[in-house]
This record gives C-alpha cells, sequence and structure tokens, in this order.
C-alpha cells in the first residue's frame, strides 16, 4: 500500500513539473526577443562583435559555425533532396561540435525550418542562423547591371519572401529550381543575421558603375550612402528595402551585412598577377546606418588562404611571422582588412577541401585547394579559426558543413559531364569535398577499403594465373584492384596492372619499362614499394598534354605523343596556375602543375589508427590494394558508363559509351617478367547512388577547437 501511495506521488509531482518544464521553455523562448521601442530584435552589434538576448541582457558571442549547403549525393541543389530528417540529424552533429551558428544562402525547403523550428524548441541552446538571399545570376550576366529593374525587382521580391519563411508566414507556389510550400514555422527568434547576395563579379561591379555614373547616393528610411560607388548604391537599397519591409510587417530587425569576398575588397594588391581580382572595391563602409535602424551593421567576406594569388606573392604577406614563428599570410591579410573597418567583421566562409585533387596552392604553407588529408584538414581550419579570433573579428563560419558531389571545378570541369556529377564521387574535384561530414559509396560500408584485409574480397578472382590473382571491383568512387603475388618483395619486386578502356587506340608496348601486351593498353599503374608507385596514361590518351601543349601551348610539345602506339606513357597531371606575370616583380611565372597521378601508401580504413585520406594503395605481405579514381582513367561517367573518346579525332574532349575494361598483371622479379592475360571487366550503370554518412577526422579537431576558442 505505501508502494501504491509513493508512485501515486510521483506521478503527481511529475504532473506538475512538466507543464512547469513546458512554461519555462517558452518563457525562455519569450526571453530571446528584445524590444526598444516600436521594434524587436534578438541580436545587435558593436563595432566588433554580436550580442545575443539571453536571460533579459544582450551576451556577447563569437560566431562559430558552418555553412550548409543545399544538395546530397543524387541530387543538384533545384532538386531539393536533402529532408527533415537529414536536417535533424545534421543539426545535432553541428551542436555537438560546439558551434553556435549556421548559415544558409538562400531559401531552403519547408523541411528546413520546420527541422530547425523543432531542434531549437527542444535544444538547451538554440542554434543561431544567417540567412543569404541570392541574386540570380543568369541575370546578372545576362544584363551586367545592378541597376537594370529586373535584377533589383527580383532581389527585392526575393528577400521580401525569405522574410515571410523565416515568419512562417507564406505560401509559395511549385516553381522550377527554387523552393516552395507552405512556410508555418516561424524561426524569427533564431535569425540572428542577413548577409545578402553573393560573391560579386568583378566585371558585373564595373559594368554596373559604369552604365551608372549619376547614381552616386542613396537615402533612405534605415541606411544611406557616403562616398559610394554606383553598385555600393544598389547594395545600400537592397538592404535598405529588405530592412524596411521586415520592420513595417513584422516589427523586427536584425543585423544586416551585403556578402563579399576577397575579390572585391578595398585593399590593394598591387602583385596580383589576375587584373580582375583586383579592379574594383565594394566597400561596406559606404552604406551607413540611421537611428532607425537598431542592431547595425556588419561585413561580411569569404576568405581563403589560397587564392587569389596575392596570398603567394604579395610580400607584406609572405613575409608575415606569427607568434609561432611560422609564414602567415592568411593572418596578415586578416589584420589589414580588420583595419580598414569601423563595423563587426564576420569571417562568412573559409574552409580547405579534402579531396584528392589539387586546384591551386599556398607557396608558403601547404594550405592548399586540395590534396589535404582529413587531419591535416581539421588542423588547418583550427589555424584559421585562431587567426580570426586573435585579429578581432566577429566570428568564423567555416565552408563547409557537407561535401557536395555536384560541385564543378576549373581543372576538372571538361574531364566529366555537367549532367551527371551528383551521382558519383569525384575525389580529383576539390570542390565537392570541402565537408566535415562525408558521403561514401556504400550504403552502410565501402566496398572495399584499401587497408590490407583481405576479408570483403568475396568474388572470385577475374584472373589466376602463374602465382597471381588479379581481383576487380567498384563504387560510386573508385575502382578496386586487389593482388595476390607468391613471395612478393615490397622493396625489389615491381607490380603493373595494364588497362585497356578505350577501343581502337592505345599502347601495345611501354618503352621506357620494357613491356609488351597482348592487347592496345590505355593506362598503367605501378607499384614499386611505398614511394615510387603511379597510374600512367598512353600519351595520345593523355588530356592534359592535349589541352596545354597541343591546344593552348602553355607547356612543352612533343608531337611523338600525338600519334597513336608510340610506346609513350605519360605522368598524369593536373593544372594549377596556367602562365602569369607578377606585376609587382615583373617576374613571368610558368604554367604550373603537378602530378595527379602519383599513388600515396596508406591505410583508407577510416576505423584504423593510421587511417589516411588520401591513401591510394596498401601492401600487406604478398597482397597489394589499389584504389583508382574513376577520373583518373578518362571515365567522364561511371554511372553511365561514360569515357573520354579519341582527343585528335574529336578536335578535343567528347564523351563515348564503354563496355567495361580489359586488365591484366606483370611482375617483374629479378630479371624475370611475368604476365598474366588480360580479361574484360563489365561493371554495372546505376541511377542513383549508394552512400553513407561519415565525419572526416576533422570534425573532431574543429570540434576541440570550437569549445576553446572564444568562449561558449
Amino acid at each position: 500500500m505505501n508502494i501504491k501511495r509513493y508512485f501515486v506521488f510521483i506521478i503527481l509531482i511529475l504532473a506538475l513539473i512538466y507543464p512547469m518544464n513546458r512554461v519555462i521553455k517558452y518563457k525562455k523562448n519569450m526571453d530571446l526577443i528584445f524590444k526598444d521601442g516600436n521594434v524587436k530584435y534578438i541580436s545587435k552589434v558593436d563595432d566588433k562583435y554580436f550580442y545575443i538576448y539571453e536571460d533579459k541582457q544582450f551576451k556577447k558571442i563569437f560566431i562559430k559555425g558552418v555553412n550548409i549547403g543545399a544538395s546530397k549525393p543524387g541530387y543538384f541543389p533545384g532538386e531539393f533532396g536533402i529532408t527533415k530528417e537529414d536536417y535533424l540529424r545534421w543539426f545535432k552533429y553541428i551542436q555537438d561540435m560546439n558551434a553556435n551558428t549556421i548559415r544558409v544562402y538562400t531559401r531552403l525547403m519547408p523541411e528546413f525550418y520546420e527541422a530547425l523550428y523543432e531542434y531549437n524548441k527542444k535544444a538547451d541552446k538554440p542554434l543561431y542562423v544567417f540567412h543569404g538571399v541570392w541574386i540570380n545570376e543568369e541575370d546578372i550576366l545576362k544584363y551586367k547591371d545592378a541597376h537594370n529593374p529586373k535584377i533589383k525587382e527580383a532581389a527585392v521580391d526575393e528577400v521580401k519572401k525569405i522574410i515571410d519563411i523565416i515568419h512562417g508566414n507564406i505560401s509559395i507556389e511549385k516553381e522550377k529550381g527554387h523552393a516552395f510550400g507552405n512556410y508555418t514555422k516561424d524561426i524569427s527568434k533564431y535569425v540572428i543575421g542577413w548577409i545578402l547576395g553573393i560573391e560579386w563579379d568583378p566585371e558585373f561591379v564595373v559594368e554596373t558603375n559604369n552604365k551608372n555614373k549619376d547614381k552616386t547616393s542613396y537615402d533612405g528610411k534605415y541606411l544611406y550612402t557616403k562616398d559610394a560607388s554606383p553598385f555600393e548604391v544598389f547594395l545600400c537599397e537592397f538592404l535598405d528595402e529588405a530592412i524596411k519591409y521586415e520592420t513595417e510587417k513584422y516589427g523586427m530587425q536584425r543585423p544586416t551585412a551585403l556578402s563579399n569576398w576577397v575579390t572585391t575588397d578595398m585593399l590593394e594588391h598591387p602583385n596580383e598577377p589576375l587584373e580582375k581580382e583586383d579592379m574594383v572595391s565594394v566597400n561596406p563602409e559606404h552604406i551607413k546606418k540611421k537611428d532607425t535602424f537598431k542592431p547595425g551593421l556588419f561585413a561580411s567576406y569569404h576568405i581563403y588562404p589560397y587564392y587569389p594569388d596575392f596570398m603567394s606573392y604579395d610580400k607584406r604577406y609572405s613575409s608575415y611571422i606569427d607568434e609561432n614563428g611560422k609564414v602567415n599570410p592568411y593572418r596578415a591579410y586578416l589584420k589589414d582588412l580588420r583595419k580598414e573597418h569601423t563595423m563587426p567583421v564576420l569571417v562568412a566562409e573559409f574552409g580547405i577541401p579534402s579531396s584528392r585533387g589539387m586546384a591551386h596552392v599556398n607557396i608558403h604553407t601547404g594550405f592548399n585547394q586540395g590534396f589535404v588529408e582529413e587531419k591535416k584538414q581539421g588542423e588547418y581550419l583550427v589555424s584559421m579559426l585562431e587567426d580570426i579570433y586573435r585579429e578581432g573579428y566577429a566570428g568564423g563560419l567555416v565552408f563547409t558543413w557537407q561535401d557536395e558531389w555536384f560541385k564543378r571545378t576549373w581543372n576538372t570541369m571538361d574531364l566529366d559531364l555537367p549532367d551527371r556529377r551528383p551521382y558519383w564521387k569525384n575525389v580529383q574535384t576539390n570542390e565537392q569535398m570541402f565537408g566535415l561530414l562525408t558521403f561514401e559509396p556504400g550504403e552502410v560500408k565501402s566496398v572495399c577499403y584499401v587497408d590490407g584485409d583481405e576479408s570483403e574480397w568475396n568474388n572470385d578472382p577475374l584472373i589466376q594465373e602463374k602465382n597471381i590473382n588479379l581481383s576487380v571491383n567498384y563504387d560510386e568512387g573508385y575502382v578496386y584492384f586487389k593482388l595476390k603475388v607468391k613471395d612478393f618483395n615490397i622493396d625489389k619486386d615491381t607490380l603493373y596492372i595494364s588497362i585497356d578502356i578505350k577501343e581502337n587506340q592505345g599502347n601495345t608496348k611501354f618503352i621506357d619499362e620494357g613491356l609488351i601486351f597482348e592487347r592496345p593498353v590505355d593506362f598503367v599503374i605501378k607499384i614499386r614499394g611505398k614511394e615510387d608507385s603511379r597510374i600512367m596514361v598512353d600519351a595520345y590518351y593523355d588530356h592534359f598534354y592535349y589541352e596545354y601543349s597541343k591546344r593552348l601551348k602553355m607547356d612543352k610539345e612533343n608531337t611523338s605523343y600525338e600519334i597513336k602506339d608510340s610506346g609513350i606513357f605519360n605522368n598524369i597531371y593536373l593544372c594549377l596556375n596556367r602562365p602569369f606575370i607578377l606585376p609587382e616583380d615583373k617576374i613571368e611565372l610558368p604554367l604550373q602543375k603537378y602530378e595527379t597521378g602519383k599513388l600515396m601508401f596508406g591505410v583508407s580504413n577510416p576505423n584504423r589508427e593510421d587511417f589516411n585520406s588520401l591513401a591510394d594503395y596498401y601492401i600487406k605481405g604478398d597482397v597489394v590494394e589499389i584504389r583508382i579514381p574513376w577520373q583518373l582513367l578518362n571515365v567522364m561517367d561511371p554511372s553511365t558508363k561514360m569515357i573520354m573518346d579519341d582527343l585528335y579525332l574529336n578536335n578535343g574532349i567528347k564523351p563515348i559509351k564503354t563496355e567495361g575494361f580489359y586488365v591484366g598483371a606483370i611482375l617483374k622479379k629479378h630479371d624475370e617478367v611475368i604476365y598474366t592475360s588480360m580479361k574484360q571487366y563489365i561493371w554495372n550503370s546505376w541511377d542513383m547512388p549508394k552512400y553513407h554518412e561519415r565525419l572526416k577526422k576533422s570534425y573532431y579537431i574543429l570540434k576541440e577547437a570550437f569549445k576553446s576558442i572564444g568562449g561558449e
């Protein structure tokens, strides 16, 4: 009886506590909004930092978080494949990383706002948002004038829609490529700032200025200009319209910024080799607030350590030594930029891709645009965040949360099919791999890890001859090879894999290595120890040579490469920079390239302590495992089995369908050369990719930094 009474008592207490807890949470959410006369706001800025209204007072906050893209594998951004469940899972990952803020670039589907609303209702601390407004880039290219009514009216119409969206007060009809639906969740108490616009094309800015020389000032209800260019006048008017709409319709305001980047900063970079990268400024200091706008303005920049090239060649930056005794151009640039502002400056994008392919380098630091291992990615991000904090910035947002398979980059974009990019993982394209969350092929795990473990190879060998077994497998990212060679000596023996993927061309011999093939071969993988391994391409099938030597005349020509069956195999390169002149130094630099076909020894299994995300091959005893990215085999889209056709017959890169490839193995042991036959391997096409999520090693490194840098 006493036990029964005890349980009744407990139930009554819980019944009382539960609604009280709801009241407390409701009150807590109400306390996020500050009322200043007729205007409400949840955040404000001073000349350096953001302040969030909590517990009836404004508290300083150092912004640390991530940008979130609009896509996942199998979808372009305009197809809106991310689900509410995805967002809820990601928000938890992000907040567990000790981040306090996310940024989105444009309007998203209702699922995003519903997920954020639900997540923050349950969270002890809310996840704050910077919301962007995208400007139609097709209209920019068409009209090249920001004051054109088509551009201006569309921008204002879009920002009004997004204001209604964050207040949960609009229904938008379906429109191709744009988010739509019934928006009912009010997340306005979590949006701590607007970042309006895009990375402005300098030619668009110049054209706007030239076409509107009479537009030199704007005096709005909340903002006005001082010493502004016609383009800055447009921006001021755009920002003012946004503030006006939200103030008049909802009685709310929030800190506001225009999007900007290093290319259009207000600094001069006399040794920048590309004129376009330093031709015009967009200066946020020319836009001023009136007393009617309470929360204040801030500046927002995308700042990366490897581009533009002045990050490597400006002597002011390359000679800067930080407190750790290291050359630190990034820190030096941050210092210069911060001095020019009287308002807070947010680094709205900073990042390093963990891709295998690379597109640009910083010649002093190794903070490169690609070919960065995951742990190094994390260390570099922490270094940049520390620099941002030490130079008095308002915060930093990592680009980006998730890898983005649909992306392209300048030095690989001609090597794949644009309409099929989201359907496979191209580790050669750096833009796809900025994320802290990666998408790995395979529903639960990858079909193969390069780690010496044979247990995952459950298919029969394709070739079993002369004490050599060769197995092949594939997924959405790689082709995998496993060689089992009796008495293989890693230090003395050399292994080759010959691959014939393109009909009617290829080499029947490899002159430099003294090899002869039973059928014409397009690629050869050479495994020699831990340091001297690579994949090479038939010179006739070498797209780098064709583009930069034959067509553009930027690299040395060799007409022997331009004939079929030359017996020559070339190393595989990617371009890092075309030839340019440093204007201040008056030095001409040749084309810069690197050997992307060089293979890295290591373990690709993320569950192993010795994991290396860039590992291409591993040798354990008599077992050799190799993974080769599809693009290194001139495959333009593995999901539809499209490869690169004859470069010379087509006057450039064109796709052609293949059934598969022939593959064989060759072993050089002492003075003996042992050949297997070459057999065909056929892979299956696919419509939707299979993948699973994995938090990169950089996530955990950044998690510790977010905890310690800038407080909670």
